[in-house]
């Protein structure tokens, strides 16, 4: 699993729209049976759902419960027991038993035998997310849990539990909602039932075990879905518009399009016949998710996006998000380390390897786009310029392999989101260097699809061996990049890489975006007065200069919406999605003068770094470069 964020780092902190079972004990069941859990969502009441848990007959006198503490791919801490709230154990006359509270996540029954049942009440994580959550040990949206009138986002982590030893037991999971709602999910439905007045409605799901549990989220309300063939995958598409901006059917074509070309692009990769994409789009309002992007599951995927954005904005963000969730049937669904088939929801220890779970999968998502035709060479590079830029303004010294392993831990976990940026370069690298080494026959996803047959997704690997064999499998330059690049703390000189495939990395004309340029923001913020201003960046962009804006020009209004640093988050996230076309209104303090720009958006360039052609490139890079962009 990945949580999948683009994040707009601006001084404002503005977040912008951004990815294991041990061995049962035997003698703990008297019999090994299912596991049964319900939750009720027509019993709602103060935004909290009850659930009840009925594990069968314990032949133990003592069991400790656990809600995750962490949950796979998201490398931060969510600790959802934190929103449990009137945990009870009743044996079987009703009575309570004792129950300790351990530590935030986990209650410790006494005289277990007689145990029933535990019943407690969840609330969601929706709208109680801060801005800016990431890292700071909350559930980021996709991976938390909604419940509203219309709408309840099942992140099945938040509301069911497992007990230590019993992780690979069975789970039969009962959900109770009206009946008029729509309800999805990848789970094997196995049953349903519906009340003597016809109102409520009990689906009953099966599980293997509570890996399941924690990998198929649901979603039920008012929801919109479609169903379509990709090849022999089966993707179902779920979106929930509150005010019916966007739709299953309007997005349809998009994620169709999208998906064909990675089924093209993957070849005879076949690791599911069906695939899930939920899409929640957040109202704006104080208590709706603010953490936009996407939690990867094996088979499905949880995004977030804002219901305000465009149409085309949020097609285009869907290509780039969706897409790399996509990807992850390749890793860590068929390449995976010990650490993630064994995953510990409590106390988990982490691979060394995020610059393949993460990096390689967000280079396949975006090497694809190019290989496919849904972008040009130009774009694709532009792309690539981005990530090189974002790299660098984090620690680019730092070994790959050791912020990985302690990414839970300073100052390694605000490291982090250079998966995105520097993980996917390292993909890159690798890819140039074995298209090279093999006359441009192989690459990384060749690598990829060896290791998936030589592992696949029953069987892990053993974290410490995977470079050297990487290396075996490949080619020596393979291990001293690793070496030096990777495990060691050499920053990448991406020019050499470049220059095998006739390209380099100079000055140009670019395009860039309304509110970031070079990956940096053109306004700051004033914490004292309370107000948000154009730096003097402003002047090198082409349209605002062009409509006169100056630097220090405080920013009162943008479409009719005042803005200040409560909800610059929502309203500069709309002018980073802007397009070319757009009618807008934007209201300046220029010295206490009111400045006033009304008119259309123009595309803006400026001039900044940027990887262009090399015009004496020779016959032999050009066809490596045709090798690593068309395969």
């Amino acid at each position: 699993m990945n949580i999948r964020i683009i994040v707009v780092s601006l001084c404002l902190s503005v977040v912008l729209f951004g990815c294991g079972a041990g061995k049962n004990k035997a003698n703990d069941l008297a019999v090994n049976t299912p596991i049964a859990a319900h939750i009720d969502l027509s019993k709602v009441t103060e935004d909290k759902a009850p659930v009840t848990i009925n594990p069968g007959r314990f032949t133990v006198e003592t069991v400790t419960y656990r809600l995750p503490r962490v949950i796979p791919g998201t490398y931060s801490v969510s600790d959802f027991g934190k929103y449990v709230d009137g945990f009870k154990a009743l044996d079987y006359s009703g009575n309570e038993l004792k129950v300790s509270k351990v530590d935030t996540n986990s209650w410790t029954i006494e005289n277990a035998k007689e145990l029933d049942k535990i019943i407690y009440y969840v609330n969601d994580t929706f709208d109680i997310e801060e801005i800016g959550g990431i890292g700071q040990e909350q559930p980021f949206s996709p991976g938390g849990t909604n419940i509203e009138e219309n709408n309840y986002v099942l992140n099945l982590h938040g509301f069911i539990g497992y007990f230590d030893s019993l992780k690979n037991n069975q789970y039969k999971l009962d959900v109770t909602a009206p009946a008029d709602f729509v309800r999805t999910s990848a789970l094997q439905n196995v049953a349903s039932s519906t009340s003597d007045d016809g109102t409520m409605k009990t689906t009953s799901y099966f599980a293997p075990r509570y890996f399941d549990i924690t990998d198929n989220p649901m979603m039920y309300g008012n929801l919109d879905v479609e169903e379509f063939q990709v090849g022999d995958i089966k993707i179902v598409l779920s979106v929930y518009s509150p005010n019916k901006l966007h739709s299953a059917k309007s997005l349809k074509e998009t994620v169709f399009k999208m998906m064909k070309a990675q089924k093209a692009y993957l070849g005879d990769i076949n690791a599911t016949t069906r695939y899930d994409i939920y899409l929640y789009l957040s109202e704006g309002k104080e208590d709706s998710a603010k953490g936009f992007g996407a939690l990867e599951h094996h088979t499905s995927t949880v995004v977030v996006f804002p219901e305000s954005m465009e149409p085309e904005a949020l097609a285009d963000s869907m290509i780039d998000v969706v897409s790399h969730e996509f990807f992850h049937i390749l890793t860590p669904l068929s390449v995976h380390s010990e650490d993630v088939h064994y995953f510990d929801y409590n106390n988990p220890t982490f691979s060394k390897h995020l610059w393949m779970y993460e990096g390689v999968t967000e280079y396949f998502a975006t090497l694809f786009q190019v290989d496919q035709g849904l972008v040009d060479e130009k774009e694709f590079y532009a792309d690539i310029m981005q990530k090189i830029q974002g790299s660098k303004r984090m620690n680019d010294a730092m070994s790959f392999t050791i912020m990985s392993e302690n990414v839970l831990k300073a100052p390694y976990k605000d490291e982090y989101l250079n998966v995105y940026q520097k993980g996917a370069l390292i993909g890159m690298c690798i890819d140039i260097l074995m298209r090279e080494e093999s006359n441009g026959n192989r690459g990384i996803l060749s690598l990829m699809k060896e290791l998936s047959n030589k592992y696949g997704k029953n069987k892990p690997f053993e974290d410490d061996k995977l470079i050297a064999e990487i290396t075996e499998m490949t080619y020596p330059s393979i291990g001293e990049f690793f070496s030096t690049h990777v495990v060691g703390d050499l920053p990448i000189d991406y020019n050499a890489f470049f220059e095998k495939v006739g390209l380099e990395i100079g000055e140009a004309e670019i395009e860039t975006n309304y509110i970031l340029m070079n990956g940096a923001p053109i306004v700051s913020g004033d914490g004292q007065k309370g107000t948000i201003f154009f730096t003097d960046m402003v002047l090198k962009n082409s349209f605002w200069s062009a409509q006169g804006a100056q630097a220090n020009d405080v920013i009162k209004e943008i479409n009719g919406t005042a803005l200040t640093l409560m909800n610059a988050n929502q309203v500069l996230q709309q002018v980073f999605m802007w397009k070319p076309g757009k009618d807008v209104e934007v209201k300046l303090d220029r010295n206490g003068e009111e400045v006033v720009i009304k008119t259309t958006t123009t595309q803006p360039y400026t001039q900044g770094e940027a990887i262009i052609e090399k015009s004496d490139a020779t016959e032999a890079q050009i066809a490596l470069r045709k090798a690593w962009l068309k395969g």
